[in-house]
């Protein structure tokens, strides 16, 4: 194969992550949302969406196996990057564990970028409370981080980014950074 990359967008819930997905996707790269993995289990065990299910199903998978979410997607990377409409360019919205980042660099190696979104829980908390599609009130987005940084180790990812954007002003300044960054990477 040639020329491959694989970018995977790591953050806190309501920092910006799928905003900067977009612009990957805009930019040619195929979207992967590792949390489709999640909306298709709780349809498929007829479960309602919502904060609870999501989470208990998020535990569920990964309670067997850590890396659930990479290794579950994994086939839908591959098919990315071999097709010739993907250009060999897939981005992740939503690597959350050290176990998955770890399995995917396995995989990969240098050719796995991690680009980190970073919001203070205060921004981020506002921001989940008035989303559209599954909001979060204060109380479940921060029983949402202590869970997320205490079960599944979402900070190591972050911490190994290569690039971080820092998301505290406008949607427009995320979206510059976000291009900047997609121009780096070409």
């Amino acid at each position: 194969m040639g020329w491959m990359k694989v970018v995977s967008i790591v953050g806190m819930a309501g920092a910006g992550k799928s905003e900067v997905s977009r612009v990957f996707e805009q930019n040619g790269y195929t979207r992967i949302r590792f949390g489709d993995v999640t909306d298709e289990e709780i349809k498929k065990r007829g479960l309602e969406p919502n904060e609870e299910n999501e989470r208990l199903v998020r535990e569920l998978l990964r309670e067997k196996e850590p890396d659930a979410y990479a290794r579950f997607n994994q086939p839908k990377i591959e098919q990315a990057l071999n097709s010739s409409q993907g250009e060999g360019r897939v981005v992740i919205d939503g690597l959350y564990s050290w176990e998955e980042y770890t399995y995917l660099k396995g995989l990969y190696g240098e050719n796995l970028c991690l680009v980190a979104v970073w919001s203070s829980p205060q921004t981020r908390y506002e921001r989940l409370a008035r989303r559209s599609n599954r909001p979060l009130t204060v109380e479940e987005a921060a029983s949402r981080d202590k869970t997320e940084i205490e079960n599944i180790a979402k900070g190591g990812p972050i911490a190994m980014a290569d690039f971080t954007i820092v998301n505290e002003s406008s949607r427009e300044d995320l979206i510059k950074e976000a291009n900047r960054i997609v121009a780096l990477l070409k």
